[in-house]
């Protein structure tokens, strides 16, 4: 017996990551479609505008027929309830990580029971990856291309005005 599950992967993708395309992609082969929901953020202050990220995620996961791209505001379980999914995947890099995330999981739970968390890590080589990092090194012009796909990296050269890259 097969079943569609739907799955939800939130997050503000500022920019997406080499890391966050190995969980999509994951996902991908794991649930019949995957929304990667991208937040609004109004809590902080991004380098990218929601349109840029939506558009920079979409080119990410253009390969993949099962997922889809949406922004999302307020919060991600009410999100994942409207667009029938069954799960959440979030991202586990360390301990640090997986401590935030079993308590959002558990808040999540208590708020939508019927939505499952599944708690993925990501290939060895993006252990240490993520957007914030990304960020600041390519504000110091530094050689992020190991970190995020070649689109990315274009749109992080346009709007810091540089290299990221060892080849720019």
């Amino acid at each position: 017996m097969t079943y569609a599950v739907t799955a939800v992967f939130p997050g503000t993708f500022d920019p997406i990551t080499l890391g966050h395309q190995d969980l999509i992609q994951r996902s991908a082969r794991l649930f019949s479609k995957v929304i990667v929901a991208v937040a609004v953020a109004h809590h902080k202050k991004t380098l990218f505008t929601l349109d840029e990220r939506l558009a920079a995620v979409r080119a990410v996961v253009a390969p993949w027929p099962q997922v889809q791209v949406e922004p999302f505001t307020g919060l991600v379980t009410e999100f994942a309830q409207l667009h029938g999914a069954q799960a959440m995947v979030r991202g586990v890099r360390s301990v640090t990580d997986f401590d935030y995330e079993n308590q959002l999981a558990g808040m999540n739970r208590v708020l939508k029971p019927q939505i499952d968390t599944v708690l993925l890590t990501p290939d060895a080589r993006f252990q240490s990856v993520s957007s914030t990092l990304v960020r600041e090194i390519a504000n110091l012009n530094g050689d992020v291309s190991a970190w995020v796909a070649p689109s990315v990296l274009a749109l992080l050269r346009d709007k810091l005005g540089a290299p990221p890259s060892a080849s720019a």
